[in-house]
């Protein structure tokens, strides 16, 4: 099975909280992630691609893999490269 998702990486859980905050007051997670995601997909609105499982860090995908098409995490997703808010697109 394969999925479609963005995301957005920070280095420390206050700015993973204050982004989450920011994006359930109405703001878009696409130009969140433009100017605050420390990834390279931070050019493409955290679009990461399609991906299948075995590809991402297995604690991401857990997350990715459980959400809906459309559904953001409820909190932020903590890997080895910092603290990540996720949104399943396809």
């Amino acid at each position: 099975m394969k999925i479609r998702a963005s995301h957005i990486l920070v280095q420390h859980q206050y700015e993973a909280d204050d982004l989450l905050r920011a994006l359930k007051s109405g703001k878009s997670f696409e130009e969140l992630a433009r100017k605050h995601s420390r990834c390279p997909s931070s050019s493409v609105g955290g679009d990461l691609g399609t991906f299948s499982e075995g590809r991402m860090d297995e604690t991401f995908e857990e997350a990715a893999f459980s959400l809906r098409v459309g559904e953001t995490t409820a909190k932020p997703v903590r890997t080895k490269f910092g603290y990540h808010l996720i949104k399943r697109t396809e």
